[in-house]
């Protein structure tokens, strides 16, 4: 009997109605929840007997609850220099603990903090998962999750690090009386007195500080010849301690000519320390070909106008910064900083497809597609902005819209059924 059909779309229309209320109040809690994304309720309807001609019999309707997950949420300021959003496709890799084993989940929610042993994780307890940067600042992708390990900000503390990099800003004077003939080392034995010498500090891998001297002589127009070199010499195993030598050379206008210069000298340096400690290679920013931001030779009195040296012992972290390319840096208390993790970020072909986890995160599905794992800003993936948070996607006016629609067509089903139930009850009376 039709009339059963009705009955059962009655019911049906209950549950359907009881399910997109169900999204609704997910959606209103949670307008305030980083990162979340809206459910949105579509209905499908179920048919009894579609055959042309056959008595009707209501199949009644369905609801099918859709995550839009890739739908993205504003970014709004915050005042955490961890609080992270993503600007564009893409997750963030999380772990529900810091084994290995533990489930991972991709998740939009980045209000990341240090917890007691300095794990980066966010509100929902999840760790934040990254490439470890080597002494060279290099990482391997393999393109798993299995390379990742828990971003930890506070490995680092009272370790050290060794000088990877000398850039220096000087001006030799331009009217230094020339002494040409000049011998390679003679400045590193002492025979010779430099026109102008500066010293600098580099740290070995066990935070051991070495005096790394630069000096040079004029010897024509245009022309210093130029020696770095350690003292004390026994610090060094190079001969007279003397780590590189050669000519330095000048344009007209004052400006470095790194084409009539000896490559040699700008080369990195590889120092070897008797103390049996480990060295990096130093890289020399001595200035560019023609420019004015390294070395210089004008009238003015040969100085050192600035230096950076980087390495030493590292002390307590007491800031973390993160870059628009998801390197994550640590600053000490000294003022130096070192970049200890990248983060990667996750892309599903087919976001709206991944399974809802508790926590606001997300597991792959049949209907996600694999994962792929790059650096931000490659393939497809967004950027990361720092003293950033990702807004709801919910939008109270509409969820408060639907909650009247659903509940209107909830009392509609709901007539449905008394209806007929009143009818049943008329045919029930034809037999008195």
């Amino acid at each position: 009997m039709s009339l059963y059909s009705a009955l059962f779309a009655g019911v049906s229309g209950l549950s359907a109605e009881s399910s997109a209320m169900a999204s609704v109040a997910d959606n209103i809690t949670n307008i305030n929840t980083v990162g979340y994304k809206a459910v949105d309720s579509q209905f499908s309807t179920l048919v009894g007997d579609g055959r042309k001609g056959s008595v009707y019999a209501a199949g009644g309707v369905a609801a099918q609850p859709r995550a839009l997950i890739s739908k993205q949420g504003l970014l709004q300021a915050s005042a955490s220099s961890t609080d992270m959003g993503i600007d564009g496709q893409g997750f963030f890799v999380t772990r529900t603990g810091i084994d290995g084993g533990t489930s991972v989940a991709l998740t939009r929610a980045g209000s990341f903090a240090p917890d007691k042993d300095g794990y980066l994780r966010n509100t929902a307890g999840l760790y934040l998962q990254g490439w470890r940067l080597d002494a060279t600042g290099g990482y391997t992708n393999t393109g798993t999750v299995a390379s990742l390990e828990p971003v930890r900000v506070s490995d680092l503390t009272g370790s050290a690090a060794a000088t990877s990099r000398l850039q220096v800003r000087a001006n030799f004077q331009a009217t230094t009386t020339p002494r040409p003939g000049h011998v390679a080392g003679t400045m590193a034995t002492g025979a010779e007195t430099p026109d102008f010498s500066r010293a600098f500090d580099v740290y070995d891998q066990q935070g051991n500080a070495h005096r790394v001297t630069l000096g040079v002589v004029k010897t024509a127009a245009n022309r210093w010849a130029g020696e770095l070199y350690v003292t004390p010499a026994s610090d060094v195993t190079a001969a007279n301690g003397l780590l590189s030598s050669g000519a330095i050379a000048f344009n007209p206008d004052g400006s470095l000519d790194l084409a009539n210069s000896d490559a040699a000298f700008f080369a990195p340096l590889a120092p070897s320390w008797t103390n049996g400690a480990g060295a990096q290679p130093i890289a020399l920013d001595f200035g560019a070909d023609g420019g004015l931001t390294g070395f210089t030779q004008f009238s003015s009195p040969s100085s050192v106008m600035s230096s950076t040296v980087d390495g030493g012992l590292l002390g307590n972290v007491s800031s973390i910064s993160v870059s628009r390319a998801g390197e994550v840096s640590a600053l000490f208390e000294d003022g130096t900083s070192r970049a200890i993790f990248q983060l990667p970020i996750a892309t599903v072909p087919n976001p709206d497809g991944l399974s809802r986890t508790t926590g606001n995160g997300f597991a792959l599905s049949d209907d996600s597609g694999g994962i792929a794992i790059n650096p931000p800003g490659v393939l497809g993936a967004g950027s990361i902005d720092s003293f950033k948070l990702e807004a709801s996607t919910s939008d109270l006016a509409l969820e408060f819209t639907n909650m009247i629609r659903f509940q209107r067509a909830y009392s509609a089903s709901s007539k449905i059924i008394t209806t007929v139930d009143d009818m049943l009850q008329e045919v029930s009376n034809l037999k008195r």
